[in-house]
């Protein structure tokens, strides 16, 4: 045998040397990619590399989507013909013309020498038959162990926030691609809807059931999503629609198996030593298999994320067959959890290594996340340098020329091993596998190789919860109180009878039981109050609800409870068939005693409501409804530069006719002050002339007498006397043109007054 050091995986022998292949297992802590085309051997690399890694006491998740995995099982220490005669092909020994005895004795025979030139003695594969505990799970199959995937959606335990929301993420993308449904979490309805429902119960430790979630989905425990109300986000009618798409998964028998076996527990496969737990979904549909390699690969995220970091290999998570996972361009429900191992598994030992055919169809973002490269031969060009862009990216340093040449030379069951903290490639032949490789198994084998498996406990039972779920030992239920009933009392014909909802935001306010395991009788009030004020301009209507509970029959409404309760607190139906009738002090059955409350409580809020309203007297206005103080100053303002603007037109309607008759008169005024003017400066004029030419003409007339000369000059005194007239005259228009200034003077002044006034 040859001598493996301890925390190193054997995978066979460097091409032309002595020198054997020991991969560090602790290398896998930065991921591995196995590429190779159908017949390279890369079933039996992984094969051998999943032996080793169990021999080192790493436990390991396989997800097997072809069915090969499951040859892990197939270990013969004996390495005789009986144990290989149920697994060989019993047309290959028609076709050699032996009878399947001897085939398998061949086929022992062929085994053991392939085995003795890799250095395996039986005393290994007997270890690792000892060492190991292998688990098929067929998810929705009865074939293998059954993995109870979806009956209960258990909260995970200690899960921070992020890994949370990654796990509702996960699980509700691949519930919804279950029923053909492609969900955008950022934008989807039906995402949105079920991860607020699937967060909100995790979030307060609360299980789940595909059942439960049924329900909820059709009575959501809350009335908005994000800022919108729930059913003009998601109405009813669209609600039922998917509650009945889901509906169809729970109502098809053949979905019965998906909710039965063991617990998805990760805690259990990957912390009990070295478990190799197989989960083979070759007979799943392609949804099918979506909706599982994402949730236990979301769980696994979950598990990965509360452990200690350290350097070493912790855990193993291998993937028989990638394509269609982790695509390059497409995301799949499946492709966020492998992205976030292979970015952030490091840190707590967790290694991932993927398997594919094709690299083509992986996308490019996974394959330069990985350490650890071991190639065998490709298909096509594309595969190879679709490969070599990922080692390139990964490495930093690699020499596509050197590698592509490599991988191009490679024979079957030979493999290039590139490393990224390796200093070159190194190229291998694989060692023998310890498992036969029969190729994928039926589920008839499946069957017969779990059916002692199947026969034990739940690998997640204790013995305390053995005997707590054992019908023989379940303790018998509790005993009735005397105020208990299990049979729901009698209520008067003609009152509707709901049951509240356990999420009812307000069911503890009225001291009812959240678990919904004691229903007590109470009477749910609605009222519609309306409060009407001719003068202060109001009618307003409100809603007024309340719980009055417990109740008797002296119904005092002063108990009543406030709450802001709407139809979907109140149901038909109740919520779990756990529970008791708490008997009411009150005769329910009789209409009397629901019309006094009803009564009793018309006249208290007649009494007691009211509601509170600012006024201003002056402006004959009053608040609104829910009107603040600052919005109620700022109506009172413009109303009272409204009624200013209003006095203001008044008062200078009043004023204009004033004004202009002063105007007209101030015309009058100016115009005749203007003729008596000109009247007084003509009256001049004519005055000077006359003495002039009287005293001329007396002087000038020769013999004219002395009294014609003085009648000039009488007749001259005579115009002065006239034109004094005139001038006083023209003062009393002026006088009077000064005065009807005055008074126009007088009516501005007035006029500003009142503006001041009426502005304060």
């Amino acid at each position: 045998m040859t001598n493996v050091p301890q925390g190193h995986l054997y995978l066979g022998g460097v091409l032309d040397s002595d020198e054997h292949v020991h991969l560090e297992a602790s290398d896998l802590t930065t991921h591995g990619v196995i590429v190779g085309m159908t017949g390279s051997g890369k079933t039996g690399l992984s094969v051998i590399m999943l032996e080793e890694a169990l021999l080192q006491g790493i436990p390991t998740i396989i997800i097997d989507p072809k069915g090969d995995m499951g040859n892990l099982l197939l270990t013969f220490p004996e390495l005789d013909g009986p144990s290989f005669e149920p697994w060989v092909n019993a047309a290959d020994a028609e076709r050699d013309g032996i009878s399947v005895g001897e085939h398998a004795a061949k086929t022992a025979e062929f085994w053991k020498n392939g085995l003795e030139g890799s250095g395996i003695t039986p005393d290994r594969i007997a270890k690792l038959r000892e060492t190991a505990d292998f688990t098929i799970y067929t998810p929705g199959s009865n074939s293998g162990v059954g993995l109870d995937i979806i009956g209960d959606l258990s909260a995970p335990d200690g899960a921070d926030s992020e890994a949370l929301a990654d796990e509702v993420e996960g699980l509700v993308s691949s519930l919804l691609a279950l029923v053909d449904i492609e969900a955008d979490p950022l934008t989807s309805r039906e995402h949105i809807l079920l991860s607020n429902l699937v967060h909100r119960a995790w979030s307060e430790g609360q299980d789940l059931d595909l059942a439960t979630l049924l329900g909820q989905i059709q009575n959501p425990p809350m009335r908005k999503l994000g800022v919108l109300e729930l059913d003009s986000f998601y109405p009813a009618k669209d609600r039922t629609a998917l509650v009945m798409k889901l509906n169809g998964l729970l109502a098809s028998p053949a979905f019965a198996s998906w909710m039965e076996g063991e617990p998805l527990d990760i805690d259990t496969m990957l912390s009990n030593g070295p478990r190799a737990s197989i989960i083979s979904i070759a007979h799943l549909s392609d949804s099918e298999r979506q909706f599982v390699v994402t949730l236990i690969l979301s769980k696994v995220v979950t598990w990965m994320r509360k452990q200690a970091g350290t350097p070493e290999l912790r855990a193993l998570i291998y993937m028989d067959e990638v394509f269609g996972y982790v695509p390059p361009t497409a995301m799949p429900p499946s492709k966020k959890p492998i992205l976030t191992i292979l970015k952030q598994a490091r840190a707590f030992g967790v290694g991932l290594v993927l398997a594919t055919q094709n690299p083509v169809d992986v996308d490019y973002k996974a394959l330069s996340n990985a350490g650890t490269w071991m190639v065998g031969r490709l298909q096509t060009e594309r595969d190879k340098d679709r490969l070599l862009e990922g080692m390139s990216a990964a490495s930093g340093g690699a020499n596509k020329e050197e590698l592509s040449n490599i991988i191009s030379s490679l024979d079957k069951r030979q493999f290039l091993l590139h490393q990224t903290r390796a200093a070159a490639p190194t190229v291998f032949g694989t060692r023998w596998a310890m498992s036969y490789l029969p190729g994928p198994l039926t589920r008839t084998q499946i069957a017969d190789l779990m059916v002692e498996r199947k026969a034990l406990p739940a690998a997640t039972s204790t013995p305390q919860d053995a005997t707590a779920t054992s019908p023989a030992t379940q303790a018998a239920p509790a005993a009735l109180a005397d105020d208990e009933s299990d049979m729901q009392p009698e209520v008067a014909d003609g009152i509707a009878v709901k049951f509240v909802d356990p999420a009812s935001p307000w069911l503890t306010d009225v001291g009812g039981d959240p678990d919904g395991k004691r229903l007590v009788a109470g009477i749910a009030a609605r009222v519609n109050l309306l409060f009407d004020d001719t003068k202060a301009d109001l009618r307003h209507e409100v809603e007024w609800e309340a719980i009055i509970s417990p109740i008797d029959d002296n119904i005092d409404v002063d108990d009543a409870v406030e709450v802001d309760f709407d139809d979907r607190d109140l149901r038909d139906d109740k919520m779990s068939d756990d529970h008791v009738f708490v008997l009411a002090d009150a005769k329910i059955h009789t209409k009397g005693l629901f019309s006094s409350a009803q009564t009793k409580l018309k006249d208290r809020l007649y009494r007691n409501e009211s509601l509170e309203l600012m006024s201003n007297p002056e402006l004959k206005i009053a608040s609104r409804v829910g009107e603040t103080q600052e919005a109620f100053q700022q109506r009172c303002n413009a109303a009272a530069e409204d009624k200013a603007d209003e006095e203001v037109a008044k008062l200078r309607k009043s004023l204009e006719t004033k004004m202009d008759r002063i105007r007209a008169a101030m015309e009058k005024s100016e115009d005749r002050i203007r003729e008596l003017e000109a009247d007084v400066e003509s009256r001049g004029r004519d005055q000077i002339m006359d003495i002039g030419m009287s005293v001329l003409g007396g002087v000038l007339g020769g013999r004219r007498s002395t009294r014609s000369i003085l009648g000039g000059a009488r007749r001259a005194s005579s115009k002065g006397r006239v034109k004094g007239n005139a001038e006083e005259r023209l003062r009393t228009a002026e006088n009077r043109l000064a005065d009807k200034v005055d008074e126009l003077e007088a009516l501005e002044t007035e006029l500003t007054d009142s503006l001041w006034e009426i502005q304060s």
